[in-house]
């Protein structure tokens, strides 16, 4: 008995595959950029500054927006329960909104919404975490703690996307991966 399948339904299960594989590479690569490289503790509250918000901003300047959603909602939120559980559920909700105002659909990675999305994603980030730890320890002092480490962190992240991707972009390196994928 042979099955029948439409025409190209393999071709989009297998590309789905790919965008999932590759979905969980960088989930895995967020979790390490966060949790250990460049991990620089801030603050009493479990609070720290890294840069694996690059990655973020990589991936949803890579993948379609629900790929970029899961990585960077399974790669932040796999950090923190491995640093500081306590932050995990904000985490994973932050890190979700700061994919958010990047896109992929350009050719490049480095393209003038996604420099733009860097500015976006530190609000984002800044008022998130303000938020969270204003639930959570109800202290309203924090914004300008969450605030000047957000700073630092989605600044840092946002120089570091922007040389990492203008040296992808010039390898012609998403073109690439595009199809691949």
């Amino acid at each position: 008995m042979t099955t029948r399948t439409l025409p190209g339904t393999d071709e989009k299960r297998h590309s789905k595959l790919k965008y999932l594989t590759v979905t969980g590479l960088m989930a895995a690569m967020i979790t390490i950029m966060t949790a250990y490289i460049c991990h620089i503790p801030t603050g009493i509250n479990g609070g720290y500054i890294h840069f694996g918000d690059a990655v973020i901003y990589l991936s949803a300047a890579l993948l379609p927006t629900p790929y970029a959603l899961a990585a960077a909602a399974v790669g932040g939120g796999l950090a923190d329960l491995l640093t500081s559980p306590l932050w995990a559920p904000a985490t994973v909700i932050i890190k979700m909104l700061v994919a958010l105002p990047f896109t992929s659909r350009s050719a490049k990675i480095i393209t003038a919404r996604n420099v733009a999305a860097c500015v976006i994603a530190y609000f984002i980030s800044g008022l998130g975490y303000f938020l969270a730890e204003y639930l959570l320890f109800g202290t309203m002092p924090a914004l300008i703690a969450s605030m000047s480490g957000s700073l630092i962190q989605s600044g840092g992240s946002a120089v570091f996307f922007i040389i990492l991707g203008t040296a992808l972009d010039r390898t012609h390196a998403k073109s690439r991966f595009i199809n691949a994928v």
